[in-house]
């Protein structure tokens, strides 16, 4: 384990944004985490814990020990006739995990595809497209506590998975360091086709047999056709989540806007944050070097040189104006750091 003083931040975020970080280790075991833990104790600084960077926005240089997971690797752990239980390093990239599973034939995260970041943020977050949740797929995690420097597991339970949330963004946030994932994954696929633009792509990709590898290459094109590429233009994919408001207040809406899609889940109706913040004129804005993505209004891009300030303020704005209209607060998925 190498500790780096004064690193530039630029090449470990998809936002692109130019901030450095005071100290600076990569860590590739558990070990080296819980070494990592002591270093920041004994500098007496915090410790921020970096994946893909693909979740974050920085708006200053980071007075911290910046901890970059590069944990890997895929081990399968058992099988039975239906399934397979998988063990993934938490510094595996996502959507290399997705195809490799998807060359195993193993079922329950195409739908997944092209999801920026790593394994170790997936239960985090509970990463979710197209009508799948990492919740479904989950069997569970180890996780270093940053107290104890013990290893603890957590199983599904344990978890607390909710709407683009778990137990590590709420009362355990900033508590644990995240090692390794388990997933239970199918041998026998249930298809799941009836979100989005899957079905209409598939039949116009002239695919009659369905298979994981149909859906994900889908998946795949649908994406590459509305989110711009991270490598090309600075972006965080989903910078808000989808608000989820009462049936009442869903009613009431629909009659001042007829229009308004909603989609009926555990907690009430879904409305597409997309479509609020399009209504509210913001799609394909640009102010100097930051913006509105022209395809999809709920990406915040960084057209070049762009300041993690500039798009905080813009992200408020937006948040603004569709609470005016709508009366409704959208919630990032991007973390301010």
């Amino acid at each position: 384990m190498q500790l780096q003083e004064n690193i530039s931040l630029l090449p470990y975020n998809t936002f692109g944004i130019d901030k450095k970080a005071k100290y600076f280790v990569q860590v590739t075991d558990e070990s080296e985490v819980k070494e990592a833990i002591k270093v920041a104790q004994d500098l007496s600084i915090p410790l921020i814990v970096l994946g893909g960077g693909s979740n974050i926005l920085l708006t200053q240089d980071l007075k911290a020990l910046l901890v970059k997971i590069e944990i890997k690797g895929v081990k399968l752990l058992k099988e039975d006739e239906d399934h397979v239980w998988v063990e993934v390093g938490a510094g595996e990239n996502w959507h290399s995990f997705v195809m490799h599973c998807i060359e195993k034939n193993w079922s329950g995260v195409e739908n997944l595809s092209l999801i920026p970041g790593t394994v170790g943020a997936s239960p985090m977050q509970n990463i979710g497209a197209y009508g799948i949740e990492i919740k479904e797929v989950f069997e569970s995690l180890s996780a270093v506590n940053r107290h104890t420097l013990e290893t603890e597991i957590f199983d599904w339970e344990s978890c607390e998975f909710g709407y683009r949330e778990s137990v590590f963004k709420g009362k355990l946030k900033d508590k644990y360091i995240i090692t390794k994932v388990c997933f239970k994954l199918s041998k026998n696929p249930i298809f799941h086709t009836d979100y989005g633009a899957i079905k209409q792509t598939l039949n116009e990709n002239g695919i009659q047999e369905l298979s994981i590898k149909a859906i994900s290459d889908a998946v795949i094109q649908i994406r590459q056709s509305k989110l711009p590429d991270p490598k090309q233009i600075g972006n965080a994919g989903s910078f808000f989540k989808n608000p989820t408001i009462s049936l009442s207040d869903y009613e009431i809406l629909k009659k001042e806007f007829p229009e308004i899609p909603g989609y009926p889940n555990d907690e009430g109706i879904k409305i597409p944050a997309a479509w609020l913040i399009e209504q509210t004129g913001w799609k394909g804005k640009t102010f100097e070097n930051i913006g509105v993505h022209k395809n999809q209004p709920l990406v915040l891009v960084n057209y070049g040189g762009g300041d993690g300030n500039a798009l905080k303020k813009l992200s408020e704005e937006i948040q603004e104006s569709v609470k005016k209209k709508f009366g409704i607060l959208l919630f990032p998925e991007v973390n301010f750091l």
